[in-house]
């Protein structure tokens, strides 16, 4: 006996269909290119800053030396150390200056807004790294320097040169030391737990006023107006950021931590 199958109601499919019509459409999972292009572009960004921030001072060097044939003698002869060392020291600087003023301007509504939080907190990251790549460079290049003479215990040990300004010199290598410590807990956090994270990360601010007085009393360039005015308004630059940060905070009644992991989406 053949069966005759009843054919199926029309109405809860068209209800179906017009259900799926009217929902708003799913959100689309973050696309890897974007993914790429933001662990690519902070980096990038922080080293390109680095390289035209050499290539100035390169440029600034080569008109002190007399002429490009004169800085190219001098950097092939005996102070070839001494020259790297000067500009490389500038680079850290204002490396550091730089990560500072991101690390400010993290939850500051236009730093939201362009390049965004994410990206503002990778700067941040990559530009301390960097700079304390180029200050590495700035201590150990040194060892060539024959005419200070500095040991390898000399450029390790704090206030062990007792050649050149021991005192400046001992707080530049202290401050060193303190922007490796505040560097690489970025890639420890999650092991440190916040509240220790955020006490290691407040010695930012001893890190860069160590670079602000080692930089002024004992860098050869220092009395040069350039060199006051950079100084000056790095300085005075990362003061007025502070001061903004915490009327901010006590203005929205938060207490002070800082925002870079919810501006990472973490915790």
């Amino acid at each position: 006996m053949k069966t005759i199958q009843s054919p199926m109601p029309t109405e809860p499919r068209e209800r179906l269909d017009r259900a799926q019509r009217l929902a708003p459409p799913a959100k689309r999972p973050a696309d890897a290119t974007d993914d790429l292009v933001m662990t690519v572009l902070p980096p990038l960004v922080g080293a390109l800053v680095g390289i035209i921030i050499l290539v100035a001072i390169g440029v600034y060097l080569v008109g002190q030396a007399g002429g490009l044939a004169a800085f190219g003698a001098a950097l092939l002869g005996g102070q070839s150390a001494w020259y790297l060392s000067r500009a490389s020291a500038f680079v850290a600087y204002v490396l550091l200056w730089w990560s500072m003023i991101l690390g400010l301007s993290i939850t500051n509504r236009l730093a939201r807004a362009w390049p965004g939080g994410p990206a503002a907190a990778d700067l941040h990251e990559h530009a301390s790294l960097l700079g304390l790549g180029f200050g590495l460079l700035h201590a150990l290049v040194l060892l060539g320097d024959h005419y200070i003479g500095y040991t390898l215990s000399q450029i390790l040990i704090p206030f062990a040169s007792a050649g050149y300004l021991p005192l400046w010199v001992g707080l530049g290598q202290i401050g060193l030391y303190l922007m490796a410590l505040v560097t690489f807990s970025f890639y420890v956090r999650h092991w440190l737990g916040a509240r220790i994270w955020r006490t290691i990360h407040y010695l930012s601010f001893a890190v860069f006023g160590l670079a602000l007085m080692h930089g002024l009393f004992s860098g050869t360039d220092s009395s040069l107006p350039w060199a006051i005015w950079m100084y000056a308004s790095t300085g005075v630059s990362v003061l007025a950021m502070t001061i903004y940060r915490l009327f901010a905070q006590r203005r929205r009644g938060a207490a002070p931590p800082t925002r870079l992991a919810a501006a990472r989406g973490e915790g």
